[in-house]
């Protein structure tokens, strides 16, 4: 009896697998096992990666609002402490964004959170 090579769902099924593996460097790219191997690491990276890029991004706005504050005589805590208690609700990404595009604004609500400090 010959030996069965797979017929067209076998192809299809491998077709997937290499395209989503495509641009990989040599045999991952070619080879069905190694590119197999390939796409289920870079699958499961992704996955832990969608998740850790909104931990770096809250870091990173908090870095540049602290920047900011710290420039004009307050720390993050500080900063935060006092929108809280004037009742200004603006989330990191936005305050960092204020912080970077639009310093006189930033530095008027680091004047109001001074004040509520006070």
């Amino acid at each position: 009896m010959p030996r069965a090579k797979g017929g067209f769902k076998t192809n299809r099924r491998r077709k997937r697998l290499l395209k989503k593996a495509k641009g990989y460097y040599g045999g991952r790219s070619r080879l069905f096992r190694v590119a197999s191997e390939a796409v289920d690491h870079a699958l499961k990276h992704a996955y832990a990666h969608r998740k850790t890029k909104k931990r770096e991004f809250r870091a990173l706005w908090i870095a540049r609002i602290n920047a900011a504050a710290r420039s004009l005589e307050l720390t993050y805590s500080q900063l935060i402490n006092g929108l809280k208690k004037a009742n200004i609700l603006l989330n990191r990404k936005a305050l960092a964004q204020l912080a970077s595009e639009e310093p006189e604004a930033f530095a008027k609500m680091a004047a109001i959170a001074k004040e509520q400090l006070a």
